[in-house]
């Protein structure tokens, strides 16, 4: 880990100090996402509600840049300009670099299709079969850890060697029972594990754009 990652991890920390119980989970959390961003895998979220619009909010962070600008680099620059002569460079100027991800949330069609056609508690997971492969990530935000659509995502993941991370109220629910890694916050009202969650997300984001684009 870069001494800037370890920073972002240090600074999220700092001004949350109840998550240091945590650290040991965020940690493992972030090498899993790490292997998964380097050989170009898909980190995949989902949740329900509050949760949803965190797994929304997950992607924005990973697909452009967060807390760095992340110019694209020079291969990238004279592909554009190899196929827009002229124009590459500019078009590059206002292109960032992406960690791949993608919010199963926010596919409206297939999962409003799915959960009319066939069964709404599989519509993550259906998703999860159709986009995992093995060595991707699936991060399954439930503050009480027993969502049934998210749970059947993570099982489902299990089966095809996608590594999961889950993030729940401090009980940890199902999904402590099936993911690689619970990042269980330390608390159980809803609205306070959704208050802890983001700190983790963000400081999962700082800590991968730190070790790849720092």
């Amino acid at each position: 880990m870069k001494e800037r990652t370890l920073k972002e991890l240090e600074l999220a920390l700092g001004n949350h100090p109840a998550l240091e119980a945590c650290r040991e989970d965020i940690e493992a959390a972030f090498e899993l996402l790490l292997a998964c961003a380097l050989r170009d895998g898909m980190i995949m979220t989902c949740g329900n509600g509050g949760s949803a619009s965190d797994s929304a909010h997950i992607v924005g962070e990973l697909m452009k840049g967060f807390k760095s600008r992340r110019p694209l680099n020079g291969r990238q620059v004279d592909a554009l300009e190899f196929a827009c002569p002229g124009e590459g460079k500019a078009i590059a100027d206002h292109l960032q670099q992406t960690i791949k991800a993608i919010a199963l949330t926010d596919q409206a069609a297939i999962s409003t299709a799915f959960a009319n056609d066939v069964d709404p508690d599989m519509v993550f997971a259906q998703q999860v079969l159709g986009y995992g492969r093995r060595g991707d990530v699936l991060i399954g935000l439930s503050t009480s850890g027993n969502s049934k659509n998210v749970v059947n995502a993570c099982k489902v993941a299990k089966a095809f060697g996608v590594k999961t991370i889950a993030l729940t109220g401090e009980g940890g629910g199902k999904l402590a029972g099936i993911c690689d890694i619970t990042i269980r916050v330390p608390a159980r009202e809803t609205y306070r594990v959704q208050e802890y969650h983001l700190p983790v997300y963000h400081a999962l984001c700082a800590m991968l754009e730190a070790e790849i684009f720092c």
